[in-house]
């Protein structure tokens, strides 16, 4: 555990994890989208819950949550099915509303950011 740890706590890791999450998501779900006409190309995506669990599952030390990382491989890509013939299985609906879901998280995540440092500014500033 380092000094800013002592200081701060665990909150801005666990903060600055989550939006990493998050931006990497909106990385994914945007090359899905700029690939909807590539052939053969197969949608990936994080699993949010799946992440969720491995995060809690390092920090309270049980290795319950995964068998081993190609659990985690699959569930980042999307099923092997198809959607077209041409073997792409990306769709635009689910890909925005993906989005839109990611984008909110995103933006919750950042206001609690806000919050937490604003707090810790209030106290450094003895509440003036």
């Amino acid at each position: 555990m380092n000094i800013l740890d002592n200081v701060f706590g665990s909150m801005p890791g666990k903060l600055e994890n989550a939006l990493d999450r998050a931006t990497t998501r909106q990385s994914m779900l945007t090359r899905n989208i700029a690939n909807v006409n590539t052939p053969g190309y197969k949608r990936a995506d994080i699993d949010f819950n799946i992440e969720l669990d491995d995060a809690v599952s390092r920090i309270s030390g049980n290795k319950r949550f995964l068998s081993n990382h190609k659990d985690a491989q699959a569930q980042r890509e999307s099923e092997a099915t198809s959607l077209r013939l041409d073997g792409n299985n990306v769709d635009m609906e689910r890909e925005v509303f993906a989005m839109a879901e990611t984008e909110l998280r995103y933006q919750t995540l950042a206001d609690m950011a806000n919050r937490y440092f604003s707090g810790l500014k209030n106290v450094i500033r003895e509440g003036r």
